[in-house]
């Protein structure tokens, strides 16, 4: 059974910086993407960045020059690290996989959410 598992989110000043991990385990046969969402209360969630072996890496406007995805293929894990970091910037962080599985079919996985804070 596919479980990603995130860590890394706390509370931080504006201006500090958090690294965010996710690990992705469980009959996976291939990860296609790997992406990074958030979601503000009250909102939809709304991507964040992602990063595929074909197409690189993609962010919003937004964290632009501040974030930075990458993954460790070897180990079916996904990082962001949020540096210059805004309250603005305060949400739950979700991640995702697309993924085939060794019983055959893809889908889209979700990590269980983790809270980033920064205060002003």
């Amino acid at each position: 059974q596919v479980q990603l598992v995130e860590s890394g989110g706390g509370l931080v000043q504006a201006g500090g910086s958090l690294r965010l991990s996710c690990q992705a385990s469980g009959g996976i046969f291939s990860i296609n993407a790997m992406s990074w969402y958030r979601q503000f209360p009250g909102k939809q969630r709304e991507l964040v960045a992602d990063i595929s072996f074909g197409a690189g890496t993609n962010y919003a406007d937004s964290v632009k020059g501040r974030f930075t995805i990458s993954r460790d293929y070897a180990k079916n894990a996904v990082y962001l690290q949020m540096n210059n970091l805004k309250p603005e910037d305060t949400a739950v962080y979700y991640c995702n996989a697309h993924l085939s599985t060794l019983t055959g079919g893809s889908n889209d996985y979700w990590g269980q959410g983790t809270q980033v804070t920064v205060s002003s």
